[in-house]
Order: C-alpha cells, then structure tokens, then sequence
C-alpha cells in the first residue's frame, strides 16, 4: 500500500507542475503574439454606457436634452455612452470648466465639471472628480428636471 501512496502524490505533483508550467508557457506566448480581435467587440459596447446611477428613462431625459441643445445625434435608449459624454462635455466645457479633450470619457476632469453644473441641482459637496452618492443623487435631480 505504501508505494501506491507516493505514486499518487508523486502523479498529482507533476500533473500540478504541468499545469503551472502550462500556464506559464500559454503567458509568455499571449505577449508575444499579436492580439488580432477587436479592442471592443460588437457586444462590448455596453462597457463603455456610464450612467452614473441614473435609470434608463433619467438617462433617455438626459440625451433628449443632449439631443436639443449640445448636437447629440444617437439614440434616445437610456445608455449615456460615449457620444453622450462628448455631447455633455461640449456643455460641461463651454460653461462648466471642463478643460479635458471632447472623448467621452467620463474621467475626473469630466465629473469635477459636472459636480460643478450640479451645484445648481442640490450637489453640496467638494468638487473632487469622484462620482460618490452626492454626485449621483445631484445627476438624478437634474435628470429629472429635464
């Protein structure tokens, strides 16, 4: 019986330094190799919607009013994506202090412009980049107001 004991520790051993070894190998290759899939899939695009809390009907007041005044030309879906941002930071820039490239990336430069727009929607707190309830709770606000 005792030889059958190290045979299976010896066996489960290697098949783990197999494994590891395996995984190291496929790691080394996934950085030599070229990526040939898309950065962003068709399915992916979803990733990049921030709504910062709002509800997709907040979220669809919000692009109507993109849609009227800042030259927001997607859908009305409720999904504040990257054509909504850089529709709102044209706004945010032109009135806000939002100094940053029109991206739509929602970024720090993006929410301190904002929180300063949402001063006038109930937003009491510092003007520090950061998307925290009080800034979610202002952007409903104004969501709502729209």
């Amino acid at each position: 019986m005792r030889p059958n004991v190290w045979t299976r520790t010896l066996v489960s051993v290697t098949a783990v330094v197999g494994l590891a070894a395996g995984s190291l190998a496929t790691a080394g290759t996934s950085f030599a190799a070229p990526d040939t899939q898309p950065a962003v899939s068709a399915d992916a695009g979803v990733l990049a919607v921030n709504n910062l809390g709002l509800s997709t009907a907040e979220a669809k007041k919000v692009q109507g009013w993109l849609k009227e005044y800042w030259g927001y030309t997607g859908a009305i879906d409720g999904e504040l994506g990257t054509n909504s941002w850089k529709a709102f930071q044209r706004c945010l820039k032109e009135y806000w202090g939002y100094t940053g490239a029109i991206d739509g990336v929602v970024g720090s430069g993006t929410i301190k412009a904002l929180q300063r727009l949402l001063q006038h929607w109930g937003y009491t707190g510092a003007i520090d980049g950061i998307a925290g309830s009080g800034t979610r709770a202002a952007f409903k606000t104004f969501a709502n107001s729209r």
